[in-house]
């Protein structure tokens, strides 16, 4: 054990983890050339394609250092603040982290946000300072800031090139020397940490797991403790490139277990694995529950596809812990799922990797948050989906949200930082420059007005400096309103919208107006309606499409064309009254392009 090294590589998004990653592999040989290429670990289209990484990727080194040998099991994590569970979870199965900075850009919020999850682990930080080689680096100024962060050395800090191989040597001595081998007792009852888990088709679910005490053999029978299931250990094994078949996974070490699970119920991340026969006493404190920030339906195109949809889900619930679902209906689609989402990155992933993994095209509502209702009766109601909203009647107060936004960025666009968060109903409370010409601005904000496009308008003012980073600090009362979508008089649940007071007549103008350029036109006329309880705010008219009928009237008599526009009217409102309004995928996307 005492030659075994678990550590996992943070930093904020694009400072060059995976890179570094590649070097590592390449360096201790892990990889042989034929194989190897840019970015190896993200193995999914979608991360290459994005150039993101989304899921936590593990593999094992082998590591000769002054005459002895090594394990280092090294943990890629995603960068982006949506898949900080992917990084708490890594964190949780390793003993220390290398912390990277980028030497151009310096430490950004997602840096300081996955330091403060590293120290609450007790893990030891190895600071990096990455991409030396750019002609834009500031090593001197950027290791002042790092030493200010870290209340370390300043030699402590390695500087380091992923794309030029610069300082990789240094990086493994100070992986071997630095971070303390795994703790635990080799001979005593088995606890393995689940960490994560992939669906394979042919075998089933592959778990991955870290071995916090005792030793796993090949063939025994396990036991999973949070869910009582009890398996055979068809193969386990540790994970190189691919996986390595082993008769026995050892104390402290990452392996993975096959054995023939179906289910994907039966697999919960952050579960427990101990022998049958000799059981632990109690489960590894795992890690905590995901708590999900934007919810958002999803149906399918086709009705029939319900099942298959609940099954594609349900199999990428274990690749994604930290997607949380229960099925709801909707009157205008159907039957489908309410999912709850880390954010609205983690909402359009889990949307196309429904689509490339599954084949399953699938319709996604409004996104919202959850709201904690006050009723007349003096009960509390959770409210995340407008349709589950009491009438306007019934309600005494409403809660919504709130978080602490801490925003990094040049000190050239803090006027332009400061009125967006202040549009988005934001407040300051806190501005420190942490250079000359770098400002942190901490904001106390509505989650509602994050979710949508916050982000986006935030990078595009910043001209992309500016790093977000947020932490849920609880719920206060708000004058939030539900806004309803008519039809010709029907109200439509999935273009409905929780939207605070002052915003509701600007947000029912503008959705009006993008329906009536979507809807396609009828032979009858259609109401396109916003409103507020009974209150109507906004209204738009998407014309009937008519037929000519007075083509044939070329003279005559003006009671004879008469005759005929009256019979066209009478069809005209007969039709009103019995033709429904198709409403295409377009119109339920339009809200969420609505700025």
């Amino acid at each position: 054990m005492k030659n075994i090294r678990n550590f996992c590589i943070i930093a904020h998004i694009d400072h060059g983890k995976s890179t570094l990653a590649d070097r590592l592999l390449e360096f201790t040989e892990t990889v042989s050339s034929r194989d190897m290429q840019a970015q190896l670990l993200d193995n999914m289209d979608l991360e290459r394609e994005r150039g993101i990484t989304i899921k936590s990727h593990a593999i094992q080194m082998n590591y000769h250092y002054k005459g002895e040998d090594y394990i280092l099991n090294l943990i890629d994590t995603p960068g982006h603040v949506d898949f900080s569970y992917e990084v708490s979870r890594s964190i949780a199965a390793c003993e220390g982290a290398l912390l990277l900075v980028d030497a151009a850009q310096g430490t950004e919020a997602q840096t300081i946000s996955n330091l403060y999850l590293a120290m609450g682990h007790d893990l030891v930080i190895i600071p990096v300072l990455n991409k030396i080689d750019l002609p834009g680096a500031m090593p001197e100024e950027i290791k002042d800031e790092m030493v200010d962060l870290l209340s370390c050395k300043r030699e402590d800090i390695i500087p380091a090139s992923g794309k030029e191989g610069i300082g990789v040597p240094e990086i493994l001595a100070a992986i071997v020397e630095r971070i303390p081998p795994p703790v635990g007792n080799p001979d005593g009852q088995l606890q393995a940490l689940i960490f994560d888990s992939t669906f394979n088709s042919y075998r089933g679910i592959e778990v991955i797991f870290r071995v916090k005490n005792g030793r796993i053999k090949k063939g025994e029978k396990v036991k999973f403790m949070a869910t009582g299931k009890e398996y055979f250990a068809d193969e386990i094994g540790t994970l190189k490139l691919g996986k390595e078949p082993k008769d026995v996974v050892e104390c402290g070490d990452v392996g993975y277990l096959i054995s023939g699970i179906k289910v994907a119920k039966e697999v919960k991340v952050g579960d427990t694995i101990t022998h049958l026969l000799n059981p632990a006493t109690e489960a590894i404190n795992g890690f905590e529950e995901v708590k999900p920030m934007v919810f958002a339906g999803l149906y399918p195109v086709d009705t029939t596809e319900f099942e298959e949809l609940r099954e594609s889900i349900e199999k990428l619930q274990l690749n994604d812990a930290a997607l949380v679902w229960e099925p709801e209906t909707s009157a205008a689609l159907g039957f489908g799922f309410r999912c709850g989402f880390l954010g609205m990155l983690h909402m359009e992933i889990v949307q196309e990797r429904l689509e490339r993994e599954f084949d399953m095209t699938v319709i996604t509502t409004v996104p919202s948050v959850r709201f904690t209702v006050m009723n007349t009766k003096g009960q509390v109601e959770e409210v995340s989906a407008p349709s589950e909203m009491p009438e306007p009647n019934h309600i005494d107060f409403i809660e919504e949200p709130f978080i602490k936004a801490q925003i990094i960025s040049k000190s050239d666009y803090v006027g332009a930082i400061m009125k967006l968060c202040m549009d988005k109903r934001g407040t300051l409370k806190g501005q420190v420059y942490l250079t000359a010409d770098r400002v942190e601005l901490i904001f106390d904000m509505p989650l509602a007005e994050v979710v949508f496009d916050f982000f986006d308008k935030l990078k595009t003012i910043s001209r992309g400096y500016a790093s977000l980073d947020y932490e849920l600090i609880g719920y206060r009362e708000s004058d939030m309103v539900k806004l309803d979508v008519m039809l010709n008089g029907e109200k439509v649940d999935a273009l409905s919208a929780i939207v605070h007071r002052s915003k509701a007549y600007d947000w029912g103008k503008k959705l009006c107006e993008k329906l009536r350029e979507l809807l396609p036109r009828q032979l009858f006329e259609i109401a396109i309606q916003a409103a507020i309880g009974q209150k109507i705010i906004a209204r738009e008219t998407v014309k009937a499409l008519r037929k000519d009928v007075l083509a044939k009237c070329y003279g005559g008599d003006v009671s004879r064309k008469r005759k005929l526009l009256e019979k066209q009217k009478k069809g005209k409102k007969r039709m009103r009254q019995v033709g429904n309004v198709e409403i295409p995928q377009e119109a339920f996307m339009a809200v969420l392009k609505i700025s």
